[in-house]
Order: structure tokens, then C-alpha cells, then sequence
């Protein structure tokens, strides 16, 4: 490759880079395509490709940089527009991605693809109708369009529609018995039992040569739904503690990088914080927090069905406040938390609450249970003083098991293996005891077990502890007609609050060491 391509090399470095990208050879793609930037910085199209291998290398916030230049130069073209949207979306920039992924569908309104990317931006935004609407357009340009067919399913299951969700994924199963997404989404409605024939159309899917990783996990963990249903809890423990494995060959997670994390997290909150200066800035707010498969979505679901209480789901603007101070001071939370003042405090307050406007445009009041919210407490604490927050427990060894039966969309990397499980809940129990230590006024402890074993009393205090009048419809949540971005819960949380939640003592002879090990660091 020489030095300094001339005007006739250039066509054939991109075509090699597109070959390149479309083989997913992302180092050789990369390295051709900044030799080409490099004798030309304003090529658009060598931006536009080196933007999407950045987007490729899971580097949004890079991605964004290179695509923001292309279109610039080519605001018409519909697929760079599209591009520039899913790289905003995963760097967090969710407006705007909607905003040039609206543009590329109204560029190009017959191209599939285009729609589809609208419509899974909208889904992982909770704009249910809309991704709705999206995938269904996707669908009438492309009836083949299996993810389209999955994305109406996921919605349909987020909204409740169980019945719908259902046959949506057994429409896309009977032409692809061996699609993995389906086949999750179907298994974890946990609504709907699958049946010896799905087991084995499972294990011949998992019998194909060459196998994705994902598919591989996907499948696995279906796998285990499946056996389960039919009571072979042996099997069933073994293909989970498989797809477990191979799911954490895929994730990166450091426990002893963790336990310094809460421990910098104790050292910053432990001196007295500053004078708030609105000690009622946040009264909008509750907070739940929790580990996951703890009750969340219940308690969020119950507070919602409150006339006065919208249901956010799990949104990310607290971490994400925190994340761009980080940013903005140069260093990684908690380092500078002991240098924030009132003002500083306030400030961040007011940004969240700006963040979260739209959230109480129907309701005053609103949740916020995104899963990452416990280790932010102290953080929430000094931005929101007037908030509330409702810590959510359960069992340890359900808590765990649970996590461990379930395959994550994003993050929770610690939940693939049981030591690591167990290494987190203890980093999780100890600081959650720390903060109910230093706010024994402002946190509600709240047991999972207690709540359904009698669930008005506990709702009874829930709804005093968050200064919201009584109302009669919190005891039937089940009846309560609202989306529920889980798809994990989300059916699960349409049936009337019950105590035979546990799955633990179903595989008691492989969970001894789990139990062992949490009785011994608790």
C-alpha cells in the first residue's frame, strides 16, 4: 500500500475497506480506511465507512465524530443519516438520534432497513406505539423482515399483549425454527410453556455448525426455559449453567475492581455533605433501587398504577448525569464528590429533573428504577434531597439464582457466574447498608417476601412513605393497563401479586455452594 494514495487508488482502498467491513475484518477495514483519511480528511465516503467501523468496534461516541462530517457534506442520503442515528442512540444521544433517523426513513421511505432502525431506537426508548408503528411499516415493505416480526412481538410483550406476543414469535419460529431471538423472546414471556417439540427444535438449532456466540447464549438459555417447563430440572440446570458460561466468555467484569468501586463510593459519602439549598428540589422523584429481579418492576408497577405516579421504567439519566460531571471535571465518579458544592449538588438536581421532564407531563410524580441506581444513592441523595427512595430486597440465594436464570440485554455482567454473584451481592448488601445507615428517614426498606405476604399493609406504607394518598387500585396492579419495558417482567407483573415466586428450591442439589457461600458473607 503506498504512502499517499493517488486520485486512482482511492477507489480501490474503498472498495477493499467495504469488502473489508462487510466481512466484519474490522482491523484490516480500519487501517485501509485512515490511510485513506489520511491523505484525504474530507473524502465523505471514507468518513462514512470509517464512522460505521467505529460502530462496529462498539465506539459510538467516535462513530458519531466521523458521521457527523459525512452527512454534513451528503445531508441527503438516507443510509449515512440512519448510521448517524444508531451511533447518537448507543452514545446515549437519544433525541437526536431520533431526529436523523426520522430524516434517513423520510429520505428513503421504501427502504426496510431504514424503518427497522427508527423502530428499535423507539423500543429501547419506551416509545412503544411508535416502534410499533415502525416495525409494522418495515413488515409492509418487507414481510421477510424477522427482526421487524420480533420487534412487533417485544412490543406487544412490553404492552401487555401477551396473546399477541405469542403468536408473533411462533409466526417467525414456523419459517425459522432455528431463530434464536424468537425463541428467547417466546421463553421469556415465562407465560408460556414450551413443550418437548420446542426442546428439540432448540437442541437442533444448537446443533448447527458455526454457531454466533449470541445465537449460541440466546438459544441456551431457551434451552433451559424449555426443560424447565417440563420439570427435568437436571438438564435444565445444566444447559443454564452452560449458556452462563458462555455468555461470560463474551462480558468483561472484575470483582475486585468492584469492591474498590463501593469502597471509594463509602470513603466519598461518609463526610457530612453540604447545606442543600432547595431541600425540596426533587419531591417528583421516586427512586427505586435495587439488584435486579428483586421486585422493581412490581413495586414500580404498583406505584404507577397511582393516579399521581407515572411509571418511567428503567431510565438512564441519573447515571448519565453523573457519568457527563465526570466528564466535564475530568475524573471518574466518586473522586470529586468531596469537592462539590451546594451549588454543584443543585445544579445536577435541576439537570436530571430537566432530563426527565416529559415523565411528568400527565402525573407530578415519577419512577426511576433503572437497576444501576443503588451505588448513586449518596449521589441522588445531595442532587434531589426532596426525592424518595424505596430499596427493594429479596432473599439472597433468589436473588442471585434469579439473575442467573436470566440473560441480561445490557450490562449485569456479574450474573453469569455464581462466585461473582456472590462476591457482588455482598459489595451490593454492604452498601446498602451503609446508606440506610446515613438515611434511616429517607430510604424505605422494603422485603420482596414481605410485600407479597401481605401486600396491603406494605403498600399501605409504601404509599405514606412516598406522601401519596391511598388508592384503593395499588392492590390490583395485575388489572392496571400501562407498558412495562422489562420484557423479563413484563408479563409476569399482569398477574395478581402472589407468595410461589421461588425457584431455588427446585435446584437445591446444584445450588448448595451458592447457598454455602452467601450464608458464610452475609
Amino acid at each position: 500500500m503506498p504512502p499517499h494514495p493517488t486520485s486512482t487508488d482511492i477507489g480501490q482502498l474503498m472498495a477493499e475497506a467495504g469488502k473489508a467491513l462487510g466481512e466484519s475484518r474490522l482491523d484490516d477495514a480500519e487501517r485501509t480506511l485512515m490511510h485513506v483519511l489520511t491523505a484525504h480528511p474530507a473524502l465523505a465516503n471514507a468518513q462514512y465507512l470509517y464512522g460505521i467501523t467505529c460502530l462496529m468496534r462498539g465506539r459510538p461516541a467516535k462513530a458519531v465524530g466521523w458521521l457527523h462530517k459525512a452527512v454534513a457534506q451528503h445531508p441527503s442520503d438516507a443510509n449515512m443519516q440512519s448510521y448517524l442515528g444508531c451511533a447518537l442512540h448507543d452514545a446515549g444521544a437519544f433525541d437526536e438520534a431520533l431526529i436523523h433517523l426520522r430524516k434517513a426513513c423520510e429520505l428513503a421511505p421504501r427502504q426496510a432497513k431504514l424503518a427497522y432502525n427508527l423502530g428499535k431506537a423507539l423500543k429501547e426508548q419506551g416509545l412503544l406505539s411508535d416502534a410499533d408503528e415502525a416495525f409494522r411499516q418495515t413488515l409492509s415493505l418487507d414481510q421477510q423482515h424477522v427482526l421487524a416480526r420480533i420487534g412487533v412481538a417485544d412490543v406487544a410483550t412490553m404492552q401487555g399483549d401477551v396473546p399477541r406476543a405469542v403468536a408473533e414469535y411462533r409466526h417467525v419460529l414456523r419459517q425459522q425454527p432455528e431463530r434464536a431471538e424468537a425463541w428467547h423472546g417466546l421463553a421469556n414471556l415465562k407465560t408460556e410453556s414450551l413443550g418437548p417439540a420446542d426442546t428439540e427444535l432448540i437442541r437442533r438449532a444448537l446443533r448447527q455448525p458455526n454457531l454466533p456466540p449470541d445465537t449460541r447464549v440466546l438459544l441456551g438459555f431457551s434451552l433451559f426455559h424449555a426443560l424447565e417447563d417440563q420439570q427435568n430440572y437436571a438438564l435444565a440446570f445444566e444447559a443454564l449453567r452452560q449458556a452462563n458460561a458462555d455468555k461470560r466468555q463474551q462480558v468483561d467484569w472484575n470483582a475486585a475492581a468492584e469492591r474498590a468501586q463501593i469502597d471509594r463510593i463509602i470513603e466519598a459519602f461518609s463526610v457530612p455533605p453540604p447545606a442543600s439549598i432547595d431541600a425540596s428540589l426533587g419531591h417528583e422523584v421516586i427512586f427505586i433501587a435495587s439488584m435486579p429481579r428483586s421486585g422493581s418492576t412490581l413495586v414500580e408497577h404498583i406505584l404507577a398504577t397511582h393516579r399521581g405516579v407515572e411509571g418511567a421504567n428503567e431510565i438512564p439519566d441519573l447515571p448519565q448525569v453523573i457519568e457527563d460531571e465526570s466528564r466535564r471535571r475530568g475524573q471518574p465518579f466518586p473522586q470529586w464528590v468531596r469537592a462539590a458544592t451546594a451549588d454543584d449538588w443543585h445544579r445536577l438536581g435541576q439537570d436530571y429533573l430537566a432530563r426527565t421532564a416529559r415523565w411528568r407531563e400527565q402525573r407530578p410524580r415519577f419512577t426511576d428504577k433503572n437497576v444501576t441506581n443503588w451505588p448513586l444513592l449518596g449521589a441522588a441523595r445531595r442532587m434531589l434531597p426532596g426525592a424518595k427512595i424505596v430499596h427493594c430486597h429479596r432473599d439472597p440465594v433468589e436473588t442471585c439464582f434469579s439473575c442467573y436464570r436470566q440473560l441480561f440485554r445490557q450490562g449485569v455482567h456479574y450474573s453469569y457466574d455464581l462466585d461473582e454473584l456472590v462476591e457482588y451481592y455482598r459489595d451490593y448488601q454492604r452498601l446498602s447498608a451503609f446508606w440506610l445507615a446515613r438515611h434511616p428517614q429517607d430510604i424505605l426498606d422494603l422485603p420482596y417476601e414481605t410485600l407479597v405476604r401481605e401486600p396491603e399493609a406494605q403498600i399501605r406504607r409504601m404509599l405514606a412513605f412516598c406522601d401519596l394518598s391511598f388508592d384503593p387500585a395499588c392492590l390490583t396492579p395485575h388489572r392496571t393497563n400501562r407498558e412495562v419495558l422489562s420484557t423479563a417482567s413484563a408479563a409476569q407483573v399482569r398477574k395478581p401479586i402472589r407468595t410461589n415466586t421461588a425457584h431455588s428450591a427446585l435446584y437445591l442439589p446444584w445450588l448448595q455452594s451458592l447457598r454455602e457461600r452467601l450464608s458464610r458473607q452475609i
